[in-house]
């Protein structure tokens, strides 16, 4: 990576504001990216996106790899033509797909086998192919093929995971990268933090543009994916950026920015907006619950986005139960502004030095009222 490409602008304890230059645009830090799996954030057009100010979205090469494949996403002229998506995208390796796969793959050395979930064909991932097609079709920042291993696990698979990921890292890098395309390297160990201090170690010293935290929000307890993210955190270069994969829940978020952490990806936000969950300043609601028939409050009074400043929680309700499409999309849209509005606040009170002032005010938020 260029020195230039990523700067550390200010810091208030361990919590960073960063800016992050991509081929297709900035990234300010910290910097939650909604989750587009097949090319698309369900239920929201890219300029939603735009308008709810997300600044990098996340494909998953492995569901673009099945479906609709590399050579459609080339011929359309890359991903981003594909998509209609002028901003960043960051690929993720399809390693956690391919592995929650379980009897439908099998792991050697090289790389990976396993069978489409859609109709069973038979593919094979290498850390070469992976790289190769998440250059092809235009990845702003690409992640190595790694393998995850879900929580609870035993020492020996998740030392075979570090080994492995280790190995893949390193023909990744040897592999190279487009100068428009970044390689972040994945680091693993569960909650073993002799591990994941070796996994790092490996990692790191293989100098990749960038590095994430892997391995955790697979089944492990909050407390521990806490605590396991901030003792690895402290073992990544602070030149870099750093990524925790797979939160998206405001009390992950704050703790992970308070942690050293820059970037976040989660389908939270809007899997929620599909199901009536509603994400507020003050906790989250289900728009199922019958007090919501006749409330025509604003669904957060704190919140600007479209869906606040023009329909009631009422309303809002209504759609849910008559199960009309409007319903998940206005939610969807209204959780994807307020994590990313979140972020710019955090950006704004690092800046300032007001952090741990902005990370109380979220101590203690209800969740799941009604």
């Amino acid at each position: 990576m260029n020195s230039a490409a990523f700067e550390l602008l200010a810091k208030d304890g361990g919590a960073r504001r960063a800016r992050l230059k991509l081929a297709h645009g900035v990234v300010e830090t910290p910097c939650f990216m909604p989750v587009g799996t097949a090319a698309t954030v369900k239920g929201l057009t890219p300029a939603e996106l735009r308008s709810a100010q997300a600044q990098i979205v996340l494909a998953n090469t492995y569901h673009l790899w099945l479906r609709p494949g590399r050579e459609t996403i080339e011929a359309a002229g890359g991903l981003h033509r594909f998509m209609a998506w002028d901003g960043p995208i960051l690929t993720d390796s399809g390693g956690f797909q391919v592995f929650s796969l379980e009897s439908r793959r099998e792991v050697d050395d090289d790389g990976v086998t396993f069978r489409s979930h859609f109709d069973g064909s038979l593919h094979r991932f290498t850390p070469e192919k992976v790289i190769a097609f998440q250059e092809a079709v235009g990845s702003d920042v690409a992640m190595v093929l790694d393998v995850c291993v879900k929580l609870p696990s035993a020492r020996d698979p998740l030392e075979e995971s570090v080994r492995l990921t280790t190995a893949w890292a390193r023909r990744s890098r040897n592999a190279g990268a487009s100068a428009s395309t970044l390689l972040f390297a994945i680091v693993q160990g569960g909650l073993d933090l002799e591990l994941r201090a070796r996994s790092a170690g490996e990692i790191v010293e293989l100098d990749f543009p960038g590095y994430a935290i892997g391995g955790l929000s697979v089944g492990e307890a909050r407390e521990q994916m806490y605590a396991t993210a901030r003792v690895t955190a402290a073992m990544l270069p602070e030149e870099k950026p750093r990524y925790l994969m797979g939160v998206g829940t405001v009390p992950d978020l704050l703790e992970a920015i308070d942690a050293g952490l820059d970037l976040f990806d989660c389908v939270y936000p809007t899997r929620c907006g599909r199901n009536g969950r509603a994400m507020t300043h003050d906790g989250e609601l289900n728009l199922f619950n019958a007090g919501f028939t006749r409330d025509f409050a604003p669904l957060d009074a704190h919140c600007d986005c479209a869906t606040c400043t023009t329909f009631s929680r009422a309303y809002l309700a209504h759609l849910f139960r008559n199960k009309e499409m409007l319903g998940p999309r206005l939610l969807s849209y209204h959780n994807v502004y307020l994590v990313d509005g979140l972020m710019r606040e955090a950006r704004a009170a690092i800046e300032a030095r007001e952090w741990t002032k902005f990370r109380a005010s979220f101590a203690h938020p209800s969740t799941g009222s009604g």
